[in-house]
């Protein structure tokens, strides 16, 4: 039986996982980042900090369906706060280490308000500039909330991918398979309602998680952890993320700039399911970096240096002072 314990210290799951990345993004006891709890609405958040009063900006980072906040850290937050940000990455309600408040059936609308008051958190702390960055799922994640959050709250965000999972052909490529986008999914929305929508599924049988990674013993590292890939979610949860409405269509958008990150070898996300929805948005400048060699979850290089490379180039464009700092790009 596998126990989730209180910190990621005492985890072997992310520890097999980034034996599998490049040397230089090993984390050890002295590089390893503070782990803290976040209260929000009865539930503990568990956050991955590297700390930087100094820095000028903050960058924060999200998962995906099959991902973790550690997984995060790995790639990303490590890496930018050795480049001088501070950075946080937070474990969404039913993944990674977070408690969840007993007895509550958490819905993707609650993932995006938790990233919105979590921004305002940061905000009344201090007022530098916030760049929000999200892997798979957690990149439309991004959208959600900066389309939610009010005026200013963000600087920008990043997104591995942007997938609408309102768009059919969006669902058919990404499900498990055909099954479950076409039928399964108006299914889940029936249910939902009930108490059966209370029921966990396995994102592995509802998600294309078998294209997560591209490394073979990655992804059987990454399935067997029930914190990220191996996870069950309410089916509550699964509905409300198929169908979530954002407050702000994208060709209304305005908040802030976007960078799309896409992995260049993505089994999951192909570019194609991206770029039909930020081809809608004109309002804000929105840049694009093709990571080499790189998968949906990327452990290859030069995917991996192109992924830091660009997020900390743009959240410096991005965040510099100045009155046209927030249309950078």
């Amino acid at each position: 039986m596998h126990t989730t314990p209180a910190a990621y210290r005492d985890q072997p799951d992310w520890q097999a996982l980034q034996r599998l990345l490049p040397a230089r993004l090993h984390l050890t006891e002295q590089t390893a980042p503070t782990e803290e709890f976040w209260p929000w609405r009865g539930h503990e958040i568990h956050l991955d900090r590297y700390p930087a009063p100094a820095a000028p900006a903050k960058i924060l980072l999200h998962h995906g369906v099959g991902t973790n906040g550690r997984h995060l850290t790995l790639i990303l937050g490590a890496p930018l706060a050795r480049r001088g940000f501070e950075t946080i990455a937070l474990d969404n309600l039913g993944y990674g280490l977070t408690r969840l408040r007993r007895g509550h059936t958490p819905t993707y609308e609650d993932w995006v308000d938790l990233v919105v008051d979590y921004l305002a958190h940061e905000r009344a702390r201090d007022d530098r500039p916030i760049i929000l960055y999200g892997l798979s799922a957690g990149g439309m994640l991004a959208y959600h909330v900066a389309a939610k959050a009010p005026a200013n709250t963000l600087h920008g965000i990043v997104g591995m991918t942007f997938l609408d999972q309102r768009v059919q052909q969006v669902r058919d490529e990404t499900a498990h398979d055909l099954l479950n986008a076409r039928v399964g999914a108006p299914f889940l929305r029936l249910l939902a309602p009930t108490p059966a929508g209370r029921v966990r599924y396995p994102m592995t049988l509802a998600a294309k998680m078998s294209a997560l990674v591209n490394d073979p013993a990655a992804l059987r590292l990454m399935i067997a952890d029930p914190t990220s890939a191996g996870n069950r979610v309410p089916i509550r949860f699964l509905s409300s993320y198929l169908n979530y409405r954002p407050a702000v269509e994208p060709e209304d958008f305005t908040a802030c700039p976007i960078l799309l990150t896409q992995p260049a070898r993505d089994r999951w996300s192909p570019p194609h399911l991206a770029e039909s929805f930020l081809s809608r948005i004109t309002r804000v400048p929105v840049q694009r970096v093709l990571l080499e060699n790189a998968g949906h979850y990327p452990l290859e290089e030069p995917g991996l240096r192109q992924l830091e490379d660009a997020v900390a180039e743009f959240a410096t464009a991005t965040t510099l002072p100045g009155p046209d700092s927030r249309s950078a790009g």
